[in-house]
């Protein structure tokens, strides 16, 4: 059951519970009527928000489905983890990397659990955030940009993919493409620098890129 229909079969269970219609479970907790009758029907675009079931708690206290039944933990949608920095200088063109990759940074940054779960469900332990420089990697990540890597995805096994790497005594992140022959060919999305190519033992993979935070 994914968290859309676990929000689903809470809120059916509830209007089971209480014998009132989803308008009327809206009506209670000062909702509007769509914030209910959405995920009663399925047809929610996201998960119900945390001041939303806050007030259906607090409206419904002896209703049993506040226990795990249906994956509901209020404690870990209002939660934020703090992820370390790795400041390893990535080039997004490429720059030298002055020292050997060091996990566990002193400088964390507080990201909200519910939108780590949207991007990954890997331990929040093997995350860690960095920011990217240079252009090569234009219009898909842009310098400076706050970049989260998944240290638990260390293989290349599907191509184009985003990776955090180290190649030449260079950070980098780039796209990888697992070729035929064993080898990994580097590419970067800005049109204007060329391809390279690892061969075993060449390139070491720290982690995949698993979201960038944009600007706009």
């Amino acid at each position: 059951m994914d968290d859309l229909a676990r929000d689903q079969a809470l809120i059916r269970a509830l209007v089971d519970h209480t014998g009132l219609s989803p308008a009327a479970i809206a009506k209670k907790i000062g909702s509007a009527v769509t914030t209910i009758q959405r995920p009663y029907k399925g047809t929610a675009p996201s998960r119900l928000g945390i001041r939303t079931l806050e007030k259906l708690r607090a409206k419904f206290p002896d209703f049993s489905g506040w226990a795990d039944d249906f994956g509901i933990d209020l404690s870990e949608r209002s939660s934020v983890i703090n992820i370390p920095m790795i400041d390893l200088r990535f080039g997004l063109g490429g720059s030298i990397m002055d020292e050997e990759v060091v996990e566990g940074q002193v400088e964390t940054y507080p990201f909200p659990l519910p939108w780590l779960r949207h991007i990954t469900k890997s331990d929040p332990s093997q995350l860690y955030w960095t920011t990217g420089q240079g252009d090569s990697m234009e219009p898909r990540i842009s310098n400076g940009e706050i970049i989260l890597i998944d240290r638990s995805q260390i293989t290349p096994s599907f191509g184009d993919l985003y990776w955090a790497i180290a190649y030449g005594q260079m950070a980098m992140i780039k796209r990888l493409r697992p070729m035929p022959d064993g080898s990994v060919k580097i590419l970067s999305d800005n049109p204007h620098v060329p391809p390279e190519i690892a061969y075993d033992g060449e390139m070491t993979v720290f982690g995949r890129v698993i979201a960038v935070v944009k600007t706009i």
